[in-house]
């Protein structure tokens, strides 16, 4: 399928346009709509309650964002909905973390949403499958797509896409030039890294864009999937003037947080 226009039409706030000092927490309903309201798509993450709901929340753990402690997996849907998403400033008011259902309806198809499947690559299929039965119920005309680290999800989205009613939805996959264990996959082993790495999983995936990181860039990777299939690719997290600079010259659009630089 060909990506749609709307995919990298509009810079993408990272995790919504967050700004503590604002009252406005990552991924809560009022950086999702500060967002919209400066013409901006949206990107989030989404994790699975212990009774499966899909929720938009970035950790595995609850301490940052919450104050309270352990997993986010460990509560059931109805104890999420009881915690406070840290927020400051006089403008914050308190809020929960989302329902993704909750953040589709806010959004009401006014801008691009891009779901983030967070995943521990352990080959458990709930959370996407809680994802795909949400979007299911979505508008079709809604712009939607979802992508993730993690192949085993968009692999499953691509086979089972037909049967759902969601063969229209854009499939992405996140990558980066190397997977080193001393970061943040330490959980993986060196093949299964290198072959992150390489995107050897293209032939079950399909990806219908790239979502890479900007201080890769240029890479060989998004490079022939801009030049060869087409594919658009999202550079993330630009930051600062020299992402920006990287993002437009080697992207087809930025994943950004803080203000637009130029």
């Amino acid at each position: 399928m060909a990506a749609p226009h709307w995919l990298v039409a509009r810079p993408i706030a990272h995790r919504g346009l967050h700004d503590q000092a604002q009252g406005r927490c990552e991924n809560s309903l009022a950086a999702a709509e500060a967002a919209v309201a400066r013409g901006f798509s949206v990107e989030c993450d989404v994790r699975l309650s212990r009774d499966g709901v899909a929720f938009v929340f970035h950790d595995e753990r609850l301490e940052r964002l919450t104050g309270a402690g352990g997993r986010l997996d460990g509560l059931d849907a109805r104890e999420i909905d009881a915690l406070r998403l840290r927020a400051q400033g006089p403008a914050a008011t308190p809020a929960s973390p989302p329902r993704l259902d909750r953040l589709i309806a806010r959004i009401a198809g006014r801008a691009p949403l891009i779901v983030e499947i967070k995943s521990a690559f352990d080959g458990d299929l709930r959370l996407v499958q809680s994802v795909a039965r949400v979007l299911a119920q979505t508008p079709r005309e809604a712009p939607v797509a979802v992508k993730s680290f993690d192949p085993e999800p968009i692999a499953w989205l691509r086979a089972q896409a037909p049967a759902l009613g969601l063969e229209r939805l854009p499939l992405g996959i996140v990558a980066q030039a190397r997977f080193d264990a001393q970061d943040d996959w330490a959980a993986l082993d060196a093949p299964a890294r290198r072959d992150l790495a390489a995107l050897t999983h293209w032939p079950r995936t399909r990806p219908d864009f790239l979502s890479w990181a900007v201080r890769d860039l240029p890479h060989a990777g998004p490079t022939l999937a801009r030049a060869a299939l087409g594919l658009p690719v999202m550079a993330w997290t630009v930051r600062d003037p020299q992402d920006w600079a990287r993002a437009r010259a080697y992207a087809d659009q930025a994943v950004f947080e803080g203000e637009i630089d130029g």
